[in-house]
Order: structure tokens, then C-alpha cells, then sequence
């Protein structure tokens, strides 16, 4: 078979539908490297300029992407400073009971004296503030000699859960966040429970200097954080007991306490952004530190 036979014979068995299937290896092995490479070629350049356009679409699409996140965390941004500079927001007043509810869907009724398991919690709180004032004004009290009396405070928590928790009717135990995680830091403090009932107090103890009650800075603070992080996680009452000191640093006496309802509680708002020392102090920030 001459080279123009061999051409022709292929380009008709290239293209035919009856084209035997033994036939094409036998006339492949005929062709000459050449043919073999013009045969393959279109393929090959096929390959290429639509590895080529993937490629690049690929590359747009990430580009698009990235443009387009970087534009959502601006308006983003820029939605935030416009809602922080409300005037007078700082000024304004929210109903604590409202926020509670929203953030955390749970209901936060009005303490009720006359309701026969909340006359048991406030008892129980009465007996155990008593208790707690007269433990931690001795000498004895794990809280003298502390720096600040901040630093106070979960000592006082301990006293009156050891307390309430004792009586026969009630449970008194550091409340679990949502993921079911026992949680000391943050609002509140401790959980009671009416075993009977099922009624349920959060009580938060708070220590202050006599001569400040008046003051206008801020002592009570919360935060809204997701559901998995609230140790907000049953309707409740929420209580406030505040313990009053001398001021006597270091050898503090406990002068008096107060119950409060924080139902009719209404809170200010302080928009600030904030970091901590780990933040600060990284290599990332770092331009030069003395030697060590």
C-alpha cells in the first residue's frame, strides 16, 4: 500500500461508523511519526486551551470572591460605626427583662414574695447573706489580705452556695452554659432551684464600698453571647445581692445586704472594642524590646 492509499484508507476509517474495531491499532502502526503527531495534534491543542480556560475561569472566580468578602467585611464594618454613632445611644435605657428574652428566648418573671417556693428561695437567701456577711468580716475570712476585694466575690459565692444548697427543699449550684459547661466567669453567678416546684432563681452577689452606692460607674455588666456560651438556660427570676463593706482595705467589715429584682432592671449600652495583653504583646505587632 503506497503512503496516499495509507492516507486515504485512514481518513475514510478515521471517520466511518463501519470502521472494524482490530483495524485502527493495524493502521496506526502503519503511520509514520508525522502522521502519528498530526493525527494527535488537534487533540492535544483541544486539551490545552480548555485546561487554559479553566484555569482562568477558575482564577476570575477566586478573584471575584475575594473582592467580593472584602467588600462585605467593609460594609460590614461601616454598618457597625454607623449603628454605634447613633446620638445619644449611650443614653438610652433597655429594659433588662427585654434583652434577656431576646437573646436568649428565655422568660424573666418578676419575683413574687407571696408565692409559696419563692418565700423558701428568699429565705433560704436571707439565712445564707446573713451567714456570709458575719463569716467573711472575721479575721478569719479567706478574703483578708486579698488586694482588692473584686477578688472577693467567689469567696462569697462559695459561702452562700454551700448555704442554700444545704436546704432540704433547694439546689444551689454554678449554672451550666448552654453547651452543658459548669461556668464560674460571667452573669450569673449561681442557679437555685425549688426542687418541688421547679421554680428557678439566678442569684449574682455583688461587693461595694458603703460610700459609693450612689456612683454613677458601671457594676453590673452583661453580655450577649451565643446560645452555646449563655449560662442564661431556664425562665428564671434574676437576683442581685449586693454586700456592702467599710472600705477598710484588706481587713474589710460587711456592714449590711440588699435582694434586688433586676426584672424592672433597665440597662445602658457602652460600645467598645477591646483586647487583651495576648492581642498586644505578639510578634506580630512587635517593632523592637529590650533584651531580657
Amino acid at each position: 500500500m503506497t503512503r496516499e492509499a495509507g492516507q486515504h484508507v485512514g481518513s475514510i476509517c478515521l471517520t466511518s461508523p463501519c470502521l472494524p474495531p482490530k483495524a485502527l491499532p493495524e493502521m496506526i502502526a502503519q503511520m509514520t511519526p508525522r502522521e502519528r503527531l498530526l493525527l494527535i495534534a488537534p487533540g492535544v491543542l483541544f486539551l490545552v486551551a480548555f485546561g487554559s480556560f479553566e484555569i482562568g475561569r477558575f482564577a476570575s472566580r477566586k478573584e471575584a470572591e475575594r473582592k467580593a468578602a472584602a467588600q462585605q467585611a467593609t460594609s460590614e464594618s461601616q454598618n457597625l460605626i454607623t449603628v454605634l454613632r447613633t446620638p445619644e445611644l449611650g443614653e438610652r435605657r433597655f429594659h433588662f427583662t427585654r434583652l434577656v428574652e431576646n437573646s436568649t428566648g428565655r422568660k424573666l418573671p418578676p419575683f413574687d414574695k407571696e408565692n409559696p417556693a419563692s418565700l423558701v428561695i428568699l429565705k433560704a437567701i436571707r439565712e445564707a447573706a446573713n451567714h456570709a456577711m458575719k463569716i467573711h468580716s472575721g479575721e478569719g475570712s479567706p478574703i483578708r489580705g486579698l488586694r482588692r476585694i473584686n477578688e472577693g466575690s467567689r469567696f462569697f459565692e462559695d459561702t452562700l452556695r454551700e448555704h442554700i444548697d444545704a436546704h432540704q427543699d433547694l439546689f444551689c449550684t454554678i449554672p451550666e452554659t448552654g453547651e452543658g459547661r459548669e461556668q464560674r466567669s460571667g452573669y450569673p453567678d449561681l442557679r437555685i432551684e425549688h426542687v418541688e416546684s421547679g421554680t428557678i432563681a439566678y442569684l449574682d452577689p455583688k461587693l461595694y464600698e458603703a460610700k459609693s452606692r450612689a456612683s454613677t460607674l458601671r457594676s453590673f455588666y452583661y453580655t450577649i453571647g451565643s446560645s452555646g456560651s449563655s449560662k442564661i438556660t431556664d425562665d428564671a427570676h434574676h437576683l442581685l445581692l449586693g454586700f456592702s463593706h467599710d472600705g477598710a482595705d484588706g481587713e474589710w467589715t460587711f456592714l449590711s445586704w440588699e435582694l434586688l429584682d433586676l426584672s424592672a432592671l433597665k440597662v445602658r449600652l457602652k460600645a467598645e472594642f477591646h483586647a487583651s495583653n495576648s492581642d498586644l504583646y505578639s510578634d506580630e505587632l512587635l517593632i523592637e524590646s529590650s533584651s531580657r
